[in-house]
């Protein structure tokens, strides 16, 4: 059996850990805290107000495409302060999803540099939140000083198939840069 490892990354609240655990066929490990007032100032909830909890360490998914391949998702936390634990968590992975808020590109920069200094085949998955304005791709694409061959799909981290979509485009992009 071959398993292979991906990261999911971007900024705070942009919905990791709801994308892992749609897609995963586990109950995914999850390391959500609490969020207190030793945040206020430090996170912005402005946009996301209902959310109470945030991942402190890592999220962890697993999906089993057949008797000879096993894929295992981690995700990432998205606040700065805890920047120190990606080069562990990203260890080993082959590809990664850089998941975006269009109402916040800006807080997945450090996830897309991340992965490009590493040269880390990533995509990126755009959650479409309600009342979010709808960006063209090229828009997104422009934004985010992403070059043409980097996909970036729309999907609802809320949902398996949209999920899935997202992966399956990070599985074709990999598939495409070893063609080369």
């Amino acid at each position: 059996m071959t398993s292979v490892k991906f990261v999911v990354a971007g900024g705070f609240g942009v919905g990791k850990t709801t994308f892992v655990g749609a897609i995963s066929e586990i109950t995914p490990l999850t390391t959500e805290a609490a969020m207190t007032t030793e945040s206020l100032g430090v996170d912005d909830t402005s946009l996301v107000a209902a959310k109470t909890t945030t991942t402190v360490a890592m999220d962890f998914g697993r999906i089993t495409v057949d008797d000879d391949l096993v894929m295992y998702l981690f995700g990432t936390p998205g606040q700065e302060r805890f920047g120190f634990m990606w080069d562990d968590l990203c260890m080993g992975a082959i590809g990664a999803v850089v998941l975006a808020d269009t109402r916040r590109l800006a807080d997945c920069f450090d996830a897309v540099d991340y992965f490009e200094t590493r040269k880390v085949p990533f995509v990126v998955g755009m959650n479409r939140f309600e009342g979010s304005h709808r960006h063209s791709i090229p828009d997104i694409r422009e934004a985010l000083g992403l070059t043409d061959d980097v996909p970036i799909v729309d999907c609802d981290a809320r949902h398996k198939d949209s999920v899935k979509s997202v992966v399956i485009s990070l599985l074709e992009h990999l598939v495409r840069r070893a063609g080369r």
